[in-house]
């Protein structure tokens, strides 16, 4: 029978291996609930407490990476660079090394694996996440449903709108994530219901996600004999495609179509006239991965298993009539 390992002991007793190192090196920083499920799967395994520290002075790097799970994605992308800055600064208080880069490129140059804790962000592969979870390492997820952060607000951009008299609200749908899509669909449709408006195929259309796959969607949209008089885009992106569309029709913003975005992106006060987006507090999104991860490193059971952050609506000139 082979030498139980490290890593035999985290998958039996369900916590991550820099746990495992915590309970026979440090066992003050454990909770008592854990270290006797550490201790019990280590005799249950035969692996005596001196090879575990043994084998954690080799194995042990204090090392977490935070990676971008995004197709075509680098880390310069602003709604994740946010994360991103929030994951550093909490980050910055700890002892922990981080390392930062997208899953593809983490998966293209093999980069050492030799991590405690990651924090992938956004639509992350199932076999990353099993790769990860194979080797004990501890995995909160962002922006993903799993184990991550819903943004339910589409609800406040509806009331918004509605509440300057619009019936007739289009959604322009990018094509992202299976989570983002169906999460921000069904909120479109729940707050439209809520406010007893209709919505049918001819109010939903679905584009890429660069501007001009959106300005084009945009274009077929505004020329139906029963055009929106307002559209609320998916994100940023997709909303510069409706002005742009808009403008090309010769149609005005917002007096003939007010339109809403998702993000609050630098590009809102860039665009003319000025974007009204959603705003995600993404750097707090960061700072609660950074402390769930430590949490699960510390050994901690009862990290939630969903957290909701707060949005908010940032109204500019592009949903409001003057």
């Amino acid at each position: 029978m082979d030498t139980p390992t490290i890593y035999d002991v985290s998958r039996l007793s369900g916590v991550s291996t820099a746990t495992v190192s915590r309970t026979f090196t440090a066992p003050d920083r454990v909770r008592e609930e854990t270290r006797r499920k550490v201790l019990a799967a280590a005799e249950a395994l035969g692996y005596q407490p001196s090879a575990i520290a043994r084998a954690m002075a080799r194995q042990q790097t204090d090392k977490i990476a935070f990676l971008i799970c995004k197709e075509g994605a680098t880390i310069l992308d602003e709604f994740y660079a946010s994360i991103c800055e929030g994951v550093m600064r909490r980050a910055n208080s700890t002892s922990y090394q981080l390392l930062i880069s997208t899953a593809a490129d983490w998966q293209r140059t093999g980069q050492s694996k030799q991590i405690e804790g990651v924090i992938l962000a956004g639509d992350a592969e199932p076999s990353l996440i099993s790769s990860f979870q194979r080797q004990g390492v501890a995995v909160v997820l962002v922006n993903h449903r799993a184990s991550g952060f819903e943004l339910p607000s589409v609800v406040a951009v509806i009331d918004h709108l509605t509440a300057y008299g619009h019936r007739r609200i289009a959604l322009l749908a990018g094509r992202f994530s299976s989570y983002i899509t169906s999460v921000r669909y069904n909120a479109f449709l729940t707050a439209m219901q809520e406010h007893g408006i209709s919505v049918d195929d001819s109010g939903i259309v679905m584009c890429g996600r660069d501007v001009e796959s959106a300005t084009q969607a945009s274009v077929e949209l505004l020329r139906r004999p029963e055009r929106p008089t307002a559209v609320f885009a998916f994100n940023d992106v997709l909303a510069a495609g409706v002005i742009k569309a808009a403008t090309r029709l010769g149609l005005r913003v917002p007096d003939d179509v007010a339109v809403v975005g998702f993000d609050d992106s630098s590009s809102c006060t860039l665009l003319t006239p000025e974007l009204s987006s959603v705003h995600v507090d993404c750097r707090r999104m960061g700072e609660i991965c950074l402390e769930q991860l430590t949490a699960l490193l510390n050994g901690d059971t009862e990290v939630p298993r969903l957290t909701v952050v707060p949005v908010s609506l940032r109204t500019r000139a592009s949903s409001i009539r003057l």
